[in-house]
């Protein structure tokens, strides 16, 4: 136990970035014994997951911060109340199961507590639902890409 290395291997974070530059990967994650990395380049935090018998408080570190996108493109304007936000930080899918058709898609018609998208967190399938019936005008994220907490997500009108 007392040969274990309690830093944070930053050459391996190293090679798994050059990995996603190389492949144009947006994500890569790597476990290694007790611990997990994951590297992404999709503008949000990388995490390091210590051991899972760690205190809770040990759960997560932060890696790196990248800076904060921007709301809406630049010129472009949108009603707040027509975005829908993350109402937490995790992976989100665009369908039920892979392969399967997307929830939505630009253009679509949805009604209030239709089902947006699946944001995955903590291993649990949590569904987002519609606030509002309305016209999916735009979709501001990717299927498989982490979203954090009160990222927009779709845009209802």
């Amino acid at each position: 136990m007392a040969d274990k290395k309690m830093g944070i291997d930053q050459a391996l974070i190293r090679d798994l970035a050059n990995i996603l530059n190389e492949t144009d990967l947006t994500e890569i994650e790597v476990e290694q014994e007790d611990l997990r990395i994951r590297v992404s380049r999709a503008g949000t935090t990388q995490y390091v997951q210590a051991p899972i018998a760690a205190p809770a408080y040990a759960a997560a570190a932060p890696v790196a911060a990248a800076p904060a996108a921007a709301a809406a493109p630049a010129g472009k304007s949108r009603n707040p109340d027509n975005v829908v936000s993350a109402p937490m930080v995790g992976t989100v899918y665009m369908a039920p199961a892979p392969g399967a058709a997307a929830f939505i898609e630009i253009g679509a018609s949805v009604k209030e507590g239709q089902t947006l998208l699946i944001i995955e967190a903590m291993k649990t399938m949590n569904q987002i639902p519609a606030p509002k019936s309305g016209i999916v005008t735009e979709i501001l994220i990717q299927d498989g890409r982490p979203v954090e907490y009160g990222e927009a997500l779709v845009v209802i009108e």
